[in-house]
């Protein structure tokens, strides 16, 4: 398996080097050069397999000749063997065709350690005997911060800087990366928005000047390792619910596109799934570009839901790519257009081929909030406030099959918004019920470049 940038002009990569690089050369995101491709056998072999099975089956295509089978099975069983339930991402019934599949069973409470804890044993393990530190550089609106420093914390030939917007994350998201005082994590608290964190990280891979300095990676969705696991629990989900002999559909609470994309890679891969709903708040780039094509900035305002406070999502482009026939050199001018005006009209190429799979809806706060009332009243199910944004989208969705909502955090990490939608506030799990007793350690910087890129400079390892 090779990858290639979305952009067209960087160098194709195998899937050791694709998980250590991150963001391509060229400013583009790596892809498959092509989509494996799974049979309806296949594809019904995997009922009945665990869940470290079948991430090991639907992997193995991505991962090439990187890992071996055992290997990769190894990693899996390390990275899953710290899930609080043992089916990792278990799925749980709402009413007749309404399902919840909770991802969030890992050590820090939310979706992202579905992926993050299995890429910090890739970079360990692809590290192994590299003299070369390993620099990662990351951006979070809440939930990836933790997840990634929880994988990193305290592994060798790693230092990890992550940036998120200074009083625009809830306090556990804070607290679960900045109380984590391991010497190689570093937390930064931007005076901005996660869009100009984002930016900062991308800036710093793009400068010549720095990335020449120290051997960058990224943790963000921007890395295919991270996409490509969570592929998995679409397969794991959509047989229990009697794939391939039926069709399943998916609302996915989105804000950077990683997650909806993810369930785009199994479609293509052959997994039926009748549709995919990019559910969105009122930072609503995402629907106006799959209902009207019109992918265009508008100021960020500030939710319960901050890790959806978005307008620019990075793996859009991996979907504008895929649909636009692959062509790298049109779809850089494309990003470079919306680079330079903040915004951009889809073609009617990229509009036709989303329109088969995917649709998206625009949640408001009080819909976010009666569908908090409806789970914990109908359902007796406390979510967050970001699975309520995707279960609105899905009870209206129309959808004549199976409809599952991605549950993408633990409400205990949103208290207050839970309490104040359903009267109850949830109490964290006993493994991190002393979050607040514990010390925290970050900086507070200016969103510039020379202030960020210069705190990072001063401490990162350079090359050898």
């Amino acid at each position: 398996m090779r990858y290639i940038s979305t952009r067209g002009s960087a160098p194709s990569l195998g899937f050791r080097d694709v998980t250590l690089t991150g963001l391509a050369r060229d400013g583009g995101l790596y892809v498959p050069e092509s989509w494996p491709s799974f049979s309806r056998d296949e594809i019904a072999g995997l009922a009945g397999l665990s869940y470290v099975d079948t991430a090991v089956a639907v992997m193995t295509p991505f991962v090439g000749d990187a890992l071996t089978r055992d290997e990769l099975t190894e990693l899996c069983t390390t990275a899953y063997g710290r899930f609080a339930h043992a089916a990792v991402t278990p799925l749980v019934q709402l009413d007749h065709d309404q399902w919840l599949l909770e991802l969030f069973h890992g050590p820090t409470l939310a979706f992202k350690d579905v992926a993050l804890q299995l890429l910090g044993l890739f970079f360990e393990r692809f590290l192994d005997g590299d003299d070369a530190p390993l620099t990662v550089v990351g951006a979070t609106s809440g939930d990836t911060g933790s997840a990634a420093i929880d994988a990193l914390a305290g592994r060798a030939g790693v230092d990890i800087f992550m940036l998120h917007p200074a009083g625009r994350v809830s306090d556990v998201q804070r607290r679960q990366m900045t109380t984590v005082l391991a010497p190689n994590v570093h937390n930064i608290a931007i005076e901005g928005d996660f869009d100009q964190a984002q930016a900062l990280v991308k800036a710093m891979f793009n400068d010549r000047d720095f990335s020449g300095r120290f051997r960058l990676s990224a943790v963000n969705s921007i890395n295919w390792a991270r996409l490509m696991a969570q592929v998995v629990y679409y397969f794991y989900a959509a047989v229990r619910l009697g794939a391939p002999d039926r069709s399943v559909a998916f609302s996915v609470p989105t804000g950077n596109f990683g997650d909806v994309f993810a369930g785009y890679v199994a479609a293509k891969m052959g997994l039926p799934i009748e549709r995919l709903v990019v559910a969105t708040n009122v930072n609503d780039i995402l629907h106006r570009a799959i209902s009207a094509g019109d992918y265009s900035k508008g100021g960020v305002r500030q939710t319960p839901t901050p890790s959806m406070d978005i307008q620019v999502s990075s793996n859009f482009e991996r979907l504008l790519f895929d649909l636009g026939g692959r062509d790298g050199a049109a779809l850089a001018a494309q990003m470079t257009g919306f680079d330079d005006s903040g915004a951009m009209r889809l073609t009617n190429a990229q509009r036709e081929g989303a329109a088969g799979l995917l649709s998206s809806d625009r949640v408001d706060l009080d819909e976010m909030t009666m569908a908090m009332r409806w789970a914990c009243e109908e359902a007796g199910e406390v979510i967050d406030p970001h699975t309520a944004i995707g279960l609105a989208a899905a009870r209206r969705a129309g959808v004549d099959a199976p409809m599952v909502t991605l549950a993408t955090a633990h409400p205990a990490k949103f208290r207050d918004a839970v309490e104040r939608a359903t009267g109850t506030r949830p109490t964290l799990p006993a493994r991190v019920g002393d979050l607040f007793d514990r010390e925290e350690r970050f900086v507070t910087l200016p969103a510039t470049f020379a202030a960020v890129s210069g705190w990072i400079a001063e401490r990162a390892t350079c090359k050898a």
